[in-house]
């Protein structure tokens, strides 16, 4: 089943940060939307969000048009930090479950200790790779349909990737699809189904991961290199 379908969609600031994107998005699967910084992967993942309001094209989520209602099949985790200082990890537990009826309080707490994080931990202590660990967590969190991770690897060591990287698997399911944005592809390219590269705003290439290392012999990884060269 697609979960998320989008035709022409486009968003226009000052100039166009997304234009005529169409991209599907099927159940079982993990999306990789790769790019360079500013090539347009966060933009097009806050209008599946319903974050942002597109200049044009159309976004369906579970086969229907998307509207306010859409948020609660997506989980969405921005490179963005939302959290406030005076919390500690519990109260942001707390804070998602009231926020979030699909909010799984104990898969929440078995992540948290899977990060290596502790409940007791302050925000405002917290160094940048432990907050994007938390932040993962609260999204990984949510029994939801749609999980949009925009540069889950941003601000992670080498060491804690695989525990990023093992977490996104231990989710991802066939009544599930994701869809990871990053420019690390090296780190990334192993646990995608599905690739997506966009450049400037424009969807430039999109497929099987595996077909597209056959078609074009050579590694997804020195693809990219080659598509953004």
């Amino acid at each position: 089943m697609d979960y998320v379908r989008t035709d022409g969609l486009s968003k226009k600031f000052n100039k166009y940060a997304v234009k005529d994107a169409s991209i599907t998005l099927q159940q079982g699967k993990i999306y990789g939307l790769l790019g360079p910084n500013g090539s347009g992967k966060s933009t097009l993942m806050k209008m599946v969000a319903g974050l942002f309001h597109p200049t044009g094209g159309s976004i369906q989520i579970m086969g229907r048009p998307a509207s306010y209602k859409s948020k609660e099949f997506v989980s969405f985790m921005p490179t963005e930090s939302y959290f406030y200082n005076y919390m500690d990890i519990k109260t942001v537990g707390k804070y998602h479950s009231d926020f979030y009826k699909d909010f799984d309080a104990a898969e929440f707490d078995s992540l948290i200790s899977f990060m290596q994080l502790e409940p007791k931990m302050k925000i405002s202590s917290l160094s940048s790779g432990m907050a994007a660990k938390l932040k993962l967590a609260a999204a990984m969190a949510r029994n939801a349909k749609i999980f949009m991770l925009d540069e889950p690897l941003n601000g992670i060591d080498l060491v804690a990737r695989d525990l990023v990287l093992s977490s996104i698997i231990r989710k991802a399911g066939p009544d599930n699809v994701m869809l990871i944005s990053s420019h690390l592809i090296d780190a990334m390219e192993g646990i995608l189904d599905e690739v997506i590269f966009i450049k400037e705003g424009e969807i430039v290439l999109s497929g099987e991961a595996e077909g597209i290392r056959e078609k074009h012999n050579k590694s997804i990884v020195d693809l990219y290199k080659e598509v953004f060269a």
